[in-house]
């Protein structure tokens, strides 16, 4: 596989799982269980279709060959496989010296129409909570076997509704409350489970549908900053208020290009908990109107070009008009948009607003790895 296939975001990932179900021709490779330290925490995945390419990273790269030729196997027999991945040793495995330094379960499985679902949730923007058997002695369930869970609620407190006729009631009745959790930290893993005698493992997948961003402007700045957080898994969207420049070539990163006006925003575009936006069309007028109407929504970010003494302005034209800003307004205005990088280049400004809100979306205060305590990705306590 090559690099560009390694590194896509997780957007693409998905996207060759629809293509994959088209054809019928592919297998998912998923990072079930981790012990230790490795590049990618459980839910990452890979794609491998029967012409040996590969789409997505599970590790930093010193697996994915294996995968591959493993994938071919499972894709020829038609079944599901567990493969563990022992990279804790001090030996060069399989010469390539890697130092992951961690044990990695990766489950194969041909993809067909079973998770279909779960791609058209994602599509709609919908979350799924995947359940699949990893180990069974029940005489129901059998290693691959899945279920599927969606969500009817938030994403901080989610309702999921398991959609399954075949699995015994007790296992899903105690997989749901970890699920829940796990879906609304955007998390996966695995859980065992035991009633009766009974053992069962099973893989909570959580396909969570990605933040949406929409950048309010059509200056040469707005392109790097669509580019960037494409990059990172947001869809974007490009809102234009000069009807001429909403055009798709010139933001070829944004998932689409619409043209409306300030006081139309509300009209013409949709938000919810999981949508940001980022206004920079540098017209104080404009950010005024559409600021404004950006606080009626549930956002709760609003990345604002422009140096502070510009806020303070707008604030106080608002307040000559009879506007206050309350302070729970005043949190979810984040102006100067960004984090403090250094950089001054156009898409150094926009790598420091990007970085800020991913930040945001993932719940972390920005801060130097090396300044954190405990593990670099974050974990989620399950009991089992």
């Amino acid at each position: 596989m090559t690099a560009g296939d390694w590194s896509v975001p997780e957007t693409e990932v998905m996207d060759a799982v629809d293509e994959g179900l088209d054809e019928q021709n592919a297998v998912l490779a998923t990072v079930v269980a981790v012990e230790g330290s490795a590049y990618r925490r459980p839910g990452a995945k890979m794609v491998v279709v029967d012409d040996g390419n590969g789409v997505g990273s599970i590790t930093a790269g010193c697996l994915e060959d294996e995968v591959l030729t493993l994938a071919a196997e499972v894709l020829d027999v038609g079944e599901p496989r567990i493969k563990q991945f022992d990279l804790t040793g001090d030996d060069d495995v399989w010469g390539l010296g890697v130092g992951c330094n961690g044990v990695i379960d990766i489950l194969l499985e041909p993809l067909d129409d079973r998770y279909r679902p779960v791609v058209d949730a994602y599509q709609r923007g919908e979350d799924t909570a995947v359940l699949t058997v990893l180990t069974s002695d029940n005489s129901r369930l059998d290693v691959g076997d899945r279920a599927l869970g969606f969500s009817t609620a938030t994403s901080d407190d989610p309702d999921l509704r398991f959609e399954t006729t075949e699995w015994p009631e007790w296992v899903i009745e105690e997989v749901s409350p970890t699920a829940e959790l796990l879906i609304s930290r955007d998390k996966s893993d695995s859980v065992a489970l035991e009633r009766n005698g009974e053992t069962v493992e099973v893989f909570v997948d959580s396909v969570t549908a990605p933040p949406e961003l929409i950048v309010f402007g059509s200056g040469h700045d707005v392109a790097p900053v669509a580019s960037l957080a494409k990059q990172v898994d947001f869809r974007v969207t490009v809102a234009s208020f000069r009807g001429g420049a909403a055009e798709g070539d010139r933001f070829p990163a944004a998932d689409r290009v619409v043209s409306t006006s300030p006081a139309a925003t509300r009209e013409t575009l949709a938000f919810d908990e999981n949508t940001y936006a980022v206004v920079m069309t540098h017209n104080f007028i404009d950010d005024r109107i559409v600021l404004e109407e950006l606080l009626e929504t549930p956002l709760e970010y609003i990345g604002l070009m422009g140096p502070r003494k510009r806020f303070e302005e707008m604030q106080e034209e608002f307040h000559e008009e009879g506007r206050t800003f309350g302070e729970r307004e005043l949190e979810r205005v984040y102006t100067p948009a960004g984090l403090d990088l250094g950089g001054g280049t156009p898409f150094h400004i926009a790598q420091s607003i990007v970085a800020e809100l991913t930040a945001i979306h993932h719940d972390r205060d920005p801060k130097h790895l090396k300044e954190r305590e405990g593990t670099i990705h974050r974990r989620v306590e399950i009991d089992s």
